[in-house]
């Protein structure tokens, strides 16, 4: 077998089967990306939203949940809470920096402006401000929310959408 120099990436919907690795995905996403930002004992209450993965299945199948593959296999996923929240955005640490969180992210917006919302909202982790300012996102506001005994930081950032095209 031989690797791939530039793995193809795809997305699709999320399947009921992907949600055992979608909490795997948000567990090694969680425990390693956010090392600089967050404590143990944060990361460990945070990762631990998904140890009940029904509950956690339940939470991405009521939401527009999209799954981006790599060679065909899962390596992150993004949601859209309502119109107009992304709520998860995830990525395994093996597949950063290939384009799947950007891909994900443009495409939750397109589809969110199509149905008609005029801005994207998120509550972005302290590790990922960056990601989504260089998307067009803006801060709004700090927030502190307590989280299995824990409390975590984030910031409310929102990027405005392109009015939709009404049709002729």
């Amino acid at each position: 077998m031989m690797a791939t120099a530039h793995p193809t990436i795809a997305m699709r919907p999320m399947l009921p089967a992907d949600v055992p690795l979608l909490a795997e995905i948000f567990r090694s996403s969680v425990d390693e990306l956010t090392v600089e930002d967050y404590s143990d004992a944060q990361r460990e209450a945070w990762a631990a939203a998904a140890d009940d993965e029904a509950a956690f299945g339940a939470r991405l199948a009521k939401q527009l949940t999209l799954v981006g593959t790599m060679g065909g296999s899962p390596v992150g996923f993004a949601s859209l809470k309502e119109l107009d929240v992304l709520d998860m955005v995830y990525v395994h640490p093996a597949a950063g920096e290939n384009g799947v969180a950007t891909m994900l992210v443009n495409a939750l917006e397109t589809l969110a402006a199509a149905r008609g919302a005029s801005k994207l909202t998120a509550d972005v982790s302290d590790s990922a401000v960056d990601f989504f300012r260089k998307r067009g996102f803006v801060p709004q506001m700090r927030n502190t929310r307590p989280l299995g005994g824990e409390w975590l930081a984030n910031t409310t950032m929102e990027k405005k959408l392109p009015a939709k095209e009404k049709a002729r």
